[in-house]
């Protein structure tokens, strides 16, 4: 760094986002995306769209957002649309986080909650997960502090019942909860239908996963009328324009097509199920997944080598090195025929 960078952020450890390799034709399951291209509608939609570039877009997002909001049951008042759900998620933190409160959540999950903790000066403390990698639920019972919660979590892929979530949200009537749902169309209950219940709640969710479309950069976050006044303060004290006008009316078309999502998010699940029974004849043990990747490990090689083997042959999927979970690695859902060149590639690795 140079030597103008501010001293606040000195020790700051950014997000790292999984590779991108330009070297050679990847089998690419290491990122999450959809295996399926967005729908004909999207590809025409934007098309038509591209000839009003030469204007700003919608600071409110007014057509994606009703639909949003019809689509969930909620007012449009309830509805904030970003700049991905990393950028909602960041808000949130700015805004009900503190430095002198902990904010609570998973010691293994979504990356980027410490990065936007350090980033915005947000006391935290990473709460353990259980021995099987799931969340224990008491660890958040009446904790008068901000909680985050991935649901399905990543990168276990394990969900909690919305029951379990509503008694943490009841709780904590006094602090906001957050529900990251990224992965919840891959078979998590999504606690969208308690916004209306519990004024302390945020849902938030992405159209890079289940809608087919990372690259759009499309999120979203779901809650009371109130939180979402103090999402849009912040978001108009940054950037106003902060979806561009590409991916508003590519989300909103999106949502028109959403039988065409929904039925593809079926398929990854028939496919991730597939790929957990054919790993488990392998040895390895995998855990039960709610999201759109699974979380594997074998004791016949280390999750790393297993990692690196894989990218030699042209598979790509994500290894951490995190001490708790390095024997692990997360595997996206791909189509059925990457898939099987997976499961080929990782026999020819552990047959050697």
């Amino acid at each position: 760094m140079s030597r103008f960078f501010s001293e606040r952020y000195s020790s700051l450890v950014p997000y790292t986002p999984g590779e991108q390799p330009k070297n050679m034709e990847y089998v690419k399951l290491n990122t999450n995306e959809s295996p399926y291209p967005p729908s004909k509608g999207v590809y025409e939609a934007v098309k038509k769209e591209a000839e009003r570039l030469h204007l700003y877009s919608d600071p409110q997002a007014s057509v994606i957002t009703e639909k949003i909001a019809n689509r969930y049951g909620v007012s449009r008042e309830q509805v904030l649309v970003t700049n991905g759900s990393d950028e909602v998620l960041n808000f949130a933190f700015m805004a009900y986080g503190s430095d002198k409160k902990e904010m609570l959540f998973a010691d293994i999950t979504y990356g980027f909650y410490t990065v936007f903790a350090e980033l915005n000066g947000v006391k935290y403390r990473e709460v353990p997960l259980k021995d099987d990698f799931s969340i224990d639920v008491n660890d958040y019972i009446a904790k008068d502090t901000t909680i985050v919660i991935a649901n399905p979590n990543a990168p276990t892929g394990k969900a909690l019942p919305r029951s379990e979530i509503e008694k943490i949200i009841a709780s904590n009537p006094n602090n906001v909860v957050i529900v990251d749902e990224a992965y919840v169309d891959f078979g998590a209950e999504s606690c969208v239908e308690l916004v209306n219940k519990y004024e302390n709640l945020l849902v938030t969710m992405t159209f890079s996963k289940s809608r087919s479309m990372a690259g759009a950069r499309i999120g979203f976050g779901i809650g009371s009328r109130a939180i979402i006044n103090d999402l849009n303060t912040i978001k108009y004290s940054t950037n106003p324009y902060n979806v561009n006008r590409m991916s508003q009316i590519a989300g909103a078309q999106a949502i028109d097509d959403d039988q065409y999502y929904m039925d593809n998010a079926k398929e990854i699940i028939k496919t991730r199920e597939y790929t957990k029974k054919e790993l488990e004849s392998l040895g390895f043990t995998v855990l039960d997944s709610c999201a759109n990747f699974i979380f594997a490990k074998t004791d016949k090689i280390s999750g790393k080598d297993l990692y690196l083997e894989l990218k030699k042959r042209g598979v790509l999927v994500r290894h951490f090195d995190k001490e708790k979970i390095t024997d692990f690695n997360r595997i996206t859902i791909g189509t059925k025929s990457q898939m099987d060149i997976f499961l080929s590639k990782t026999k020819e690795i552990l047959e050697a």
